[in-house]
């Protein structure tokens, strides 16, 4: 009886984290360079050692500046990069205050689809938003936990759940 209470749970634990966990209905958007605006490249807040390459559709774009919900199907996609360091390890700022771009680390993708939100649990929903992370030559790296992602975007609810909507607005 216990073997089976436990295999349940385990079943249900599985499931529920299958259908979020891994951001498998966030794909890698291969032609983003070409198919989407480059709204934004700044140092990363979150990251002291980063710099980052903000892209995402001319829809998004307008509807931003419209001051209206961003459209279902909206991708966001993240260019990051480790900035640069210098012999002591210290991040090198250019004669701007501005971190300089070293190694290209990762693309980080969200992307909203029609009732996403569903389907992740409350404590790390972002409206329809869901995330991935991808090496620069486009693969998952399956072991980066996006609930770390999803946990960070989550408060921002006033701005669609995006850093950068006031960028985007511009």
């Amino acid at each position: 009886m216990i073997k089976k209470a436990i295999a349940i749970v385990l079943l249900g634990l599985t499931v529920s984290s299958a259908a979020f966990a891994d951001g498998e209905r966030v794909t890698y958007p291969k032609d983003y360079r070409t198919s989407l605006e480059n709204y934004l490249s700044l140092d990363r807040t979150m990251n002291d050692d980063q710099v980052i390459r903000l892209f995402t559709s001319k829809e998004a774009l307008a509807a931003a500046k419209a001051g209206e919900k961003i459209p279902d199907g909206t991708v966001v996609v993240a260019e990051v990069y480790k900035a640069k360091k210098d012999k002591d390890g210290k991040v090198i700022e250019s004669a701007l205050g501005r971190r300089m771009r070293d190694k290209f680390a990762a693309i980080a993708v969200m992307k909203k689809g029609a009732g996403w939100g569903k389907t992740i649990p409350e404590e790390f929903r972002n409206g329809d938003w869901d995330f991935a992370v991808f090496s620069p030559a486009g693969e998952r790296l399956a072991k980066k936990d996006l609930n770390k992602c999803r946990s960070c975007h989550m408060p921002l609810a006033d701005t669609q759940h995006l850093f950068s909507l006031e960028h985007m607005a511009q």
